[in-house]
């Protein structure tokens, strides 16, 4: 599995590997929900946007992640991020965050459907994802795009609030991702429709 780290780009999302042009952008899609960051395991808020921005730059010169600024509308709306496990031809999609106003729109199927693409087109065997437990509306999104549920890691990390976190793992395997893009592919043809 060889990652690029390169444009991916649909209909309505562009997803642009994050450099210092989105900055400002991100910072302020970030401050547009305050307090959902209380369910992540660290906050993009305030004072703590500059140090998280800067720790996403440097595990990604280091090759740990691959951090994408979502653009919808020429904006930077928000952020999904790969984390790959390249000698296991693995990946998870992770550390994702839309502003509240592109929530529930193609913004996020749109952006998964790239990502995933993408992944399995350089020849990921497994997609992952990993969401907290009391994050019912992101559960919920990973089902909506055709992942299976694996399992339930308890006490698996502690947030930035000190909050002991249970995290839900989800999963697409390479056999399975023709039918789940096919799928995909139909919801987002409905939205545009």
């Amino acid at each position: 599995m060889h990652l690029d780290y390169r444009v991916l780009e649909g209909r309505t999302v562009r997803l642009e590997p994050l450099d210092e042009q989105h900055k400002d952008g991100l910072r302020a899609a970030c401050a547009a929900d305050q307090e959902i960051w209380d369910i992540y395991p660290y906050s993009m808020v305030g004072e703590h946007f500059d140090p998280v921005w800067t720790g996403l730059l440097a595990r990604r010169a280091e090759g740990l992640l691959a951090p994408y600024a979502v653009v919808a509308d020429g904006e930077t709306v928000g952020i999904s991020c790969i984390f790959p496990d390249l000698p296991n031809r693995t990946a998870e999609i992770g550390g994702t965050y839309y502003r509240p106003d592109m929530r529930g729109t193609a913004v996020n199927p749109e952006s998964k459907r790239l990502l995933m693409a993408y992944l399995f087109d350089c020849g990921a065997i497994r997609v992952g994802y990993k969401v907290d437990a009391i994050n019912a509306r992101s559960r919920a999104a990973v089902l909506k795009l055709g992942a299976k549920q694996d399992g339930i890691l308890r006490a698996e990390r502690i947030t930035w609030t000190g909050r002991v976190r249970d995290t839900v793992v989800f999963s697409i395997l390479a056999e399975e991702w023709p039918a789940v893009r096919d799928r995909l592919d139909e919801r987002l043809r409905e939205a545009f429709a």
